[in-house]
Formats: structure tokens, sequence, C-alpha cells
């Protein structure tokens, strides 16, 4: 058996596993809120089962939206969406300052009988109109593995400064906010994942303890309300974005448990660093998405057969 795709043109994509489940959607067309800076995005994404891990406009943060590349802070631009960080005010409502990412196309597309893989070209656009970034992202579903009760999303990056200046990645932490710096591809979980469990390897840390490490890997897991059952995500690095020799800047994890559960591979967490004109950098990431609550060891050894 194989996964299904559908392609609905100008809207999304969405992904179907062999057991009938809708475990990815895809949207690529604009958001009508300019606020909530307009971008692509992946809601739902479900695990085989048809648990539904991901939010979509929760009353704290509407701007969040399943799992989504972001920017909070570049060169005085949010690229997150929502209230902007001002040090010495607070979060401020600065509508001049939420820019977009603009879908321009499909590059390559390609259906297997178990993977999808797509190249989208984006461009980032400042509140102004003017043109910052041209980014090529990749999207793969792979390794769906009904019997580990578990598929896998990979998502990349490339993005190419097209300004005459740097640009500038930061973060709220980088703006003066501690141990708040959230930027770069962010998950945010539904309700039902507040309070649940995070891990990494090597470590008994909970997610407060987490928050601003770094580790090749980094796991969420929660029982879910209404049904009964459990549900882990686990997010990975490619190993060349935990290369100093290989990384434009090293990440570190934004995560918490509590109020609301979100995940973010943050570029930008301490320091900020900027891309040159015509300069380009890449990250890779990994998302394997499972039924059941998976400890440290089932995660470790689920990892090692994928590899990249």
């Amino acid at each position: 058996m194989s996964i299904r795709v559908t392609h609905t043109h100008g809207e999304d994509i969405a992904v179907m596993a062999p057991g009938g489940t809708e475990i990815l959607r895809y949207v690529y067309r604009p958001d009508p809120d300019p606020f909530e800076s307009r971008k692509p995005y992946a809601h739902p994404v479900r695990t085989l089962s048809g648990r539904t891990v991901t939010g979509y406009r929760p009353s704290d943060h509407r701007w969040h939206k399943g799992l989504q590349m972001t920017a909070s802070h570049l060169s005085g631009q949010n690229f997150w969406g929502g209230n902007c960080y001002v040090h010495g005010q607070g979060y401020l409502p600065l509508p001049e300052r939420v820019g977009s990412m603009r879908h321009d196309g499909f590059s390559g597309f390609t259906v297997e009988d178990d993977r999808l893989a797509f190249t989208e070209n984006l461009t980032w656009i400042e509140n102004g109109g003017e043109e910052w970034a041209r980014e090529v992202r990749g999207l793969t579903v792979h390794s769906v593995d009904e019997e580990a009760g578990a598929w896998a999303l990979d998502w990349s990056i490339r993005l190419t400064n097209t300004r005459s200046a740097p640009l500038a990645f930061g973060s709220p932490t980088t703006a003066g906010r501690e141990m708040a710096g959230y930027t770069g591809l962010q998950w945010r979980g539904p309700r039902d994942f507040t309070g649940g469990t995070v891990f990494a390897p090597g470590t008994d840390a909970d997610a407060g303890k987490l928050m601003g490490t770094q580790s090749p890997w980094l796991a969420f897991t929660t029982e879910h309300d209404d049904v009964d059952g459990h549900s882990t995500l686990v997010f990975a690095h490619a190993p060349e974005n935990l290369d100093e020799k290989s990384a434009i800047h090293e990440s570190h994890w934004f995560v918490r448990s509590e109020p609301f559960p979100t995940v973010a591979f943050s570029w930008a967490f301490f320091e900020e660093f900027e891309l040159p004109p015509g300069e380009s950098f890449g990250y890779r990431y990994r998302l394997v998405i499972a039924d059941g609550a998976w400890d440290s060891d089932r995660v470790g050894t689920h990892l090692e057969g994928l590899p990249w």
C-alpha cells in the first residue's frame, strides 16, 4: 500500500497514509490577516491513528499555525506574526513591522509509493513591499511505518539575502527578553499537549531546564483528551546543523510545555547573526510523528534507523 497525495492548486497539499488517515496538510494559499504574517504552514499534522498533533490559531497567539518557518526578529521586521517585542516596552502591536512570505511556485514535486518530496520557492517581503530574501524550501514525507506507528517529515530551508544590506537575524532574547529566543522552524501543539513530557538524550532535564540548550534531538509526548492514547513528536537536527564548521550559526531549543506547548529550532536564541548581501544559509530538520508514549531509548533507536 502507498500514500495518496492530493494537490489542490493554489491552495494546499494533502497526504493520506495507507490506512486512510490524512497525516499532513501543507497550506500555501495566502492567509487573510497580514498581522498574522502571511506564510505557508503545515496543519493539521496527524499520527497514523489520526491523533492531531498541531494547533491552529490558538486564542493566546492567533499567529501560531501548526508547523511553520518563522523569523521573529529580522532587521527590524517580524516574520513570525503578531505583536513585536520591544525592550523596555514589552510586546506591542506594530503591524507596520510584520512581513510575509510569498509562495512563488514549486520547482520539484515527486510522489513515490511511500514518499512525497517537493521543493517550494518563496520570497520574504518586508511590510513595505521590498523583497528581502529568496527561499528554497524542501518538504519530504517518508518512512511511513505502520508497525512502529510512526512517519517522518523532513523540512529544509535555503535562504539567500537579496537586499543590498545585511540581514540581521535575532529573537526576543537578543532584543533583551531573557530565555525567549524563539525563531526559525516552529511547532505549536494543540491544547492537550499542555503539560506534556519533554526529554532529550543524555539528560533527565524537563522542558524548563531544556530551554536554550542544545542536543541532536528533542521529544515531546502527551496523553490526549477525548480519546484514549498518547502521541510522541521528535524534533531532530541534521548532523550539519550542529557542526560549528558548516552551520552559519549555532542552534538552541526553544521549548515550552506550559502555559502552552511549543518547540522551535531557534537559530538565533542568544546572539544575532548577519547574512551578507547575496549570501545564503541552509538548515535541515526532521520530525517523527508517532503514536504512543515513546521513551528516550525508543526515540534513539528509531532515529538511528532513519539515515540522513
